[in-house]
């Protein structure tokens, strides 16, 4: 029955992406997209597919960091499969296992640790990400110029003061056991957020893109924020919606909106494929 439950859950997904996606195309010059991607810089977005590649390690990283905090002794190269292979999991087999369940499954049954303990690390990890993505949409709203934002730029600096008190209070409070490595943590997710968002920039500018950077900029920020919810699969569609309607409401072209959600895409999606690799030749956690 539950397995029946999730798959249904999963073709729902699929359904939801799927129409969202069409939704967007529908809107979309279809031509006109094809011609920006045509034009993209290859130099360019080879740098962007590299940056996006370190921002990942640096995630596995932060990833360690926890495991180690929970005194489970392994390697960065053993880590570094495992989140590759998470990867894969979470965008080419969402009616499989997850990534984040497969790893927390691993981890238990290579390690003598509780699963509420790795339950709570993997939650914590995808929380810290999350958390620095909405730093820079506060950061980055600060300097935003549109007549509707006009009078409201400022208010960002408080909630961003709420926001990482709260922050600091959920990891203090709740996540005691790794709460030690909270700044070394948080150190971690900057990078990985900026080297994203300095990935995603050199998108932009390979699209031949020269004004309203920090508009698009942010419009990504929001949009992984909403690709997190668990509505779609990978995050495909909603992304995309995303794209869209904040491109209108800010005036910006939503060909090369959409364009810039596809190409992220499609570097997410070559990095995460890789991990097919781990899928045949399993990862063994150890101390190398």
């Amino acid at each position: 029955m539950g397995n029946l439950r999730k798959k249904g859950i999963t073709a729902l997904k699929f359904v939801f992406s799927a129409l969202l996606v069409y939704l967007v195309f529908t809107k979309v010059n279809i031509q006109e997209v094809w011609l920006i991607i045509k034009m993209v810089d290859p130099y360019l977005l080879t740098v962007s597919l590299i940056l996006f590649v370190v921002s990942k390690l640096f995630a596995a990283f932060r990833l360690n960091l926890y495991f180690h905090e929970l005194s489970l002794p392994i390697g960065q190269k053993s880590n570094l499969e495992l989140y590759l292979l998470g990867m894969f999991y979470n965008l080419f087999l969402p009616g499989g296992i997850g990534g984040d369940a497969y790893k927390g499954y691993l981890i238990k049954k290579t390690f003598d640790v509780k699963t509420k303990s790795v339950v709570s690390v993997l939650l914590l990890d995808r929380l810290s990400g999350l958390c620095f993505i909405c730093v820079y949409v506060c950061l980055i709203f600060l300097f935003l110029e549109h007549p509707l934002l006009k009078g409201y730029q400022m208010l960002s600096l408080p909630v961003l003061a709420i926001g990482l008190l709260v922050f600091w209070f959920i990891n203090k409070k709740y996540f005691p056991s790794v709460f030690s490595v909270y700044w070394k943590s948080l150190g971690y997710s900057a990078i990985v957020q900026l080297t994203q968002l300095m990935s995603v920039w050199l998108l932009i500018l390979a699209m031949g893109v020269e004004s309203n950077i920090l508009s698009y900029l942010f419009v990504f920020l929001v949009s992984s924020i909403v690709a997190v919810l668990p509505l779609t699969i990978g995050g495909i569609g909603s992304r995309e919606v995303t794209f869209y309607y904040f491109s209108l409401w800010l005036g910006l072209d939503q060909d090369i909106s959409i364009t810039l959600s596809m190409m992220f895409f499609l570097i997410s999606a070559f990095t995460s494929l890789w991990g097919i690799i781990y899928h045949f030749k399993k990862p063994i956690l150890k101390n190398v």
